[in-house]
Parts: C-alpha cells; sequence; structure tokens
C-alpha cells in the first residue's frame, strides 16, 4: 500500500566551482514512497521556484539507469543505499518517515563541482579519448562468426563493457582512484582479439592520462566494485595490472 513520508533533505549548495559550498536543510512533506530520488528532487525544486528561490542544480539525463548522470551521493554511498542501482532507480520506499536524508555531488579533485550537485566529468571523457578504442580498415562487412570467440571471453568483455562512467567507483575510494573505470575499459577490449592489435599502446596512454588528471592510486579496499551500480568485477583491475606490466616489459 502506497503512502507518505515527510523528512528533513540535507543538500550541499555550492553557486560556483570556487565558491565556497555549505549544507542547507530543506523540510520536505508528503512524498509519495512510489516517487523516485529524482523526482522528489523535482518536487523539491519546484517547491523551491514557487519560494522565489534557486532550485538545487543535479545532472540527470536518461532516467532509466544507463547514462550514468544521476551522480549523487545518498546518505554515504554513491547513488544511494540501492546497490545494484543508479540514483534515478532509487525509490523513496528506501526511506523512512522522519529520515534525515544527506545529498552530496561527487568527492574528488578530478571532479570539481560545477554548482550544487553537478560535477565535470570531463576527466573520463579525456581517458577514453587517449585509447579506448580501436582503429582498423573493416572493408566489407565480416560474417558474425568469422573471428572465433569463446563465450567466456565474450561474456567478461560484455560485463566490463557494461560499465556507464558514471564514477561511482572514483566517489566511493578514499583515494578517489579511476581505476575500475580504467579497467573496465581497457578489459572489454583486451579480452576480444579486435582490441589485441593496439593493446599495449592503450594501456599504457589510459593510465598515463589517468594519472595525469590526478585520480588517487588503487589501494585494494574494494569499496569501487562495491558500490558499482552495475558490478563492475574487481578482477578487471588485476587484468588492467598484467596488461601494463606486459606493455612495459616489451619497450
Amino acid at each position: 500500500m502506497e503512502k507518505n513520508i515527510s523528512f528533513k533533505l540535507k543538500v550541499w549548495r555550492q553557486k560556483s566551482p570556487k565558491a565556497q559550498g555549505q549544507f542547507v536543510t530543506y523540510d520536505v512533506n508528503d512524498i509519495p514512497t512510489d516517487t523516485s530520488f529524482l523526482e522528489m528532487l523535482d518536487i523539491v525544486n519546484e517547491q523551491l521556484i514557487e519560494k522565489g528561490e534557486e532550485p538545487i542544480v543535479f545532472d540527470h539525463d536518461c532516467r532509466e539507469g544507463i547514462c550514468g548522470m544521476c551522480s549523487l551521493y545518498v546518505n554515504g554511498h554513491p547513488h544511494g543505499p540501492a546497490t545494484g542501482a543508479t540514483t534515478c532507480q532509487l525509490y523513496m520506499r528506501r526511506f523512512n518517515d522522519g529520515d534525515t536524508i544527506t545529498v552530496e555531488p561527487w568527492r574528488s579533485a578530478a571532479f570539481p563541482v560545477i554548482k550544487d550537485l553537478m560535477v565535470n566529468r570531463n576527466a573520463f571523457d579525456q581517458i577514453q579519448q587517449a585509447g579506448g578504442y580501436v582503429s582498423f580498415n573493416t572493408g566489407g562487412a565480416q560474417d558474425a562468426n568469422a573471428i572465433p570467440i569463446s563465450k567466456v571471453a565474450a561474456d567478461e568483455a560484455m560485463d566490463s563493457a557494461s560499465c556507464i562512467g558514471c564514477g561511482a567507483c572514483v566517489a566511493a575510494c578514499k583515494n578517489g582512484s579511476a581505476m575500475l573505470f580504467v579497467s573496465a575499459k581497457v578489459s572489454q577490449f583486451a579480452l576480444l582479439p579486435q582490441g589485441r592489435a593496439e593493446a599495449k599502446k592503450r594501456v599504457k596512454a589510459m593510465l598515463s592520462k589517468m594519472d595525469e588528471l590526478g585520480f588517487g592510486n588503487c589501494t585494494n579496499t574494494g569499496a569501487c566494485a562495491a558500490e558499482c551500480p552495475k558490478n563492475i568485477k574487481l578482477s578487471n583491475i588485476s587484468r588492467l595490472n598484467r596488461e601494463f606490466l606486459g606493455a612495459k616489459c616489451s619497450d
């Protein structure tokens, strides 16, 4: 049975990248529990606009758990307390009447705050541009079964490719490391024959760009995989390290 809840919403407000931010608390009343978290923020923003106040800025797009733009830190968890889900897939039934819900942006030097809850995640785009692609002349359309690939390798590559680049791994890591993201992007090609031609160049370029952009080092705490909305495996980081060591040894 649907019910309504009331709660305190503690939100990080920051006017610009260089402005000093602070938490602002709002009393939110009578929100149906089948409302999604982003819909709840929409309702709060409508109320703020009616009062002549600045609405809360947050990022979103598909609202279907596909794009990863709904990058919010909710009650100490990237994307909120639900596992294997993005913020847009979080519903208010996860919370209780009278709760205090704290919402923050991603906290990472590599993801500077633009305004309020929106951060600049262009660093991930730069890492992918450094080497997260394959480049070769394909000629005519090839038969689907022309290059034999084992089901195990194909499944693992597909699992790695499911990374949506939301940045939850960076937000969860005490060092602000991007190793889970980079390892997923390296793995999705390293596991397939089409990606082997540029494997050495790729792994060195992407790790170099990651370091250049100020992401921290991995210390194997596993927080990244535990908070990942797409359940990207920690074993990808092991593969990334093997790929990198192999590339360096061949220099």
